[in-house]
């Protein structure tokens, strides 16, 4: 699934993500790949993951990493 980071405090170890779909689930940090774990201020960072229903508890996401940077394409420039 595709969604982005709403917010994510290192300190308490969690945070919220909101999917394409609306729905916001919670992370934690242990639910971050390595190396992929993001710190205060990444609001809005967009993020691939799994999202994990457990019986009984709200849904969270796992394998949560980051959507690495890809540039916009620029266009041509036609020659006439």
């Amino acid at each position: 699934m595709r969604g982005e980071l709403i917010w994510f405090n290192r300190g308490k170890q969690h945070g919220f993500i909101r999917t394409e779909a609306g729905e916001r689930l919670r992370v934690e940090e242990a639910g971050f790949e390595p190396g992929h774990i993001l710190g205060d201020g990444c609001a809005g960072t967009p993020l691939t993951f799994e999202r994990e229903s457990r019986l009984g508890l709200e849904a969270r996401a796992v394998r949560v990493s980051v959507v690495p940077d890809v540039a916009p394409r620029r266009a041509r420039r036609r020659h006439r």
